[in-house]
């Protein structure tokens, strides 16, 4: 039996990937909070429903979940027909994104160190893990 000082024996937790957070780990808020950090003056509510392609109802909720963590700010101005939403990425929200990222990195690395060591798994053909 190996080692616990030996690199291919997994300390416990060590794939519990505590760093994805919940708010960010899921398709709709991992395409907005790209759209803000790609945008970091903000972005329109119309505009941002078509960088992501949701619906209005859908992209509210999503918008609603990361306000609440604080990694978003809404601002509306206007009313009515001149009324304007913008959405950009709070301090915090750059923040908890970045390292939220950095853990997906360390997923991705653990991925390819496995697959280097693991050559009869199936290759997906679209990410190569070098």
């Amino acid at each position: 039996m190996p080692s616990n000082n030996d690199p291919a024996v997994p300390t416990p937790g060590r794939f519990a990937y505590d760093g994805l957070q919940r708010a960010f780990h899921e398709k709709a808020r991992l395409s907005i909070m790209t759209s803000l950090l790609t945008y970091p003056k903000g972005v329109a509510f119309s505009e941002l429903k078509e960088l992501c392609s949701l619906s209005d109802g859908n992209l509210n909720r999503h918008i609603e979940v990361l306000k609440e963590e604080g990694y978003v700010h809404v601002e509306k101005t206007g009313a009515g027909r001149n009324a304007k939403t913008v959405c950009t990425v709070t301090p915090l929200g750059r923040q908890g994104f970045m390292e939220y990222l950095e853990e997906l990195h360390r997923v991705i690395d653990d991925a390819a160190r496995l697959s280097k060591t693991s050559p009869d798994l199936p290759s997906r053909g679209r990410l190569r893990l070098t």
